[in-house]
């Protein structure tokens, strides 16, 4: 499965290089541009096929998303599922579910993600979960790129496992070496 997926990531032309501001706030050498490959349905129903696949007998009700990544793997997801799909959003601070989606008190609830590099979108998406009296099953995403292991108390699946070097501003080997920052899906770039 790792090289269908890193194939597919390749094919997109989703894999990009250089020196990368990820929404973390951390630098990277690589950037993993989702959107090139979720502007691909056929790409994005294979992806999303994979962690259906792997949640099949899990039972779950529920797949829930970040924004804004996260809305198209969640509805994927959940199609090929047979369930429903929710997004999380910021709001003061938190991601919280808006828009009219509620959960029923222990309703089974798998959380997607498109990239994990910190685990804070997740871990955010599964504190809303929580707070409507959900019950987070497992956690899903297409590429972890996370230096270390993340613990999320439930089973963590991948597409794709793949290490990339992550810095903090002050001890980036790139800044050090004077190459411009990129913010990748910022408004300079547009």
């Amino acid at each position: 499965m790792s090289e269908e997926v890193m194939a597919i990531f390749k094919a997109a032309g989703a894999i990009l290089e250089g020196h990368f501001l990820l929404t973390s706030g951390l630098h990277s050498p690589v950037y993993w541009e989702k959107f090139r490959v979720l502007q691909h349905p056929h790409y994005t129903e294979r992806l999303c096929g994979f962690i259906a696949d792997h949640y099949r007998r899990s039972e779950v009700q529920v797949v829930a998303g970040p924004t804004t990544g996260g809305i198209i793997i969640a509805f994927e997801v959940a199609r090929q599922l047979g369930v429903r799909s929710i997004f999380a959003e910021k709001e003061g601070g938190k991601r919280v579910f808006r828009r009219g989606f509620t959960l029923e008190s222990g309703e089974r609830v798998l959380v997607v993600d498109d990239v994990l590099t910190t685990g804070s979108s997740i871990s955010e998406v599964m504190e809303a979960v929580a707070r409507l009296g959900g019950i987070v099953i497992g956690v899903a995403v297409l590429v972890n790129r996370a230096e270390q292991d993340k613990q999320f108390g439930v089973p963590l699946f991948n597409c794709l496992r793949t290490v990339t070097p992550t810095y903090t501003p002050s001890d980036c080997p790139l800044c050090a070496a004077g190459i411009p920052l990129t913010r990748p899906g910022s408004e300079a770039e547009r």
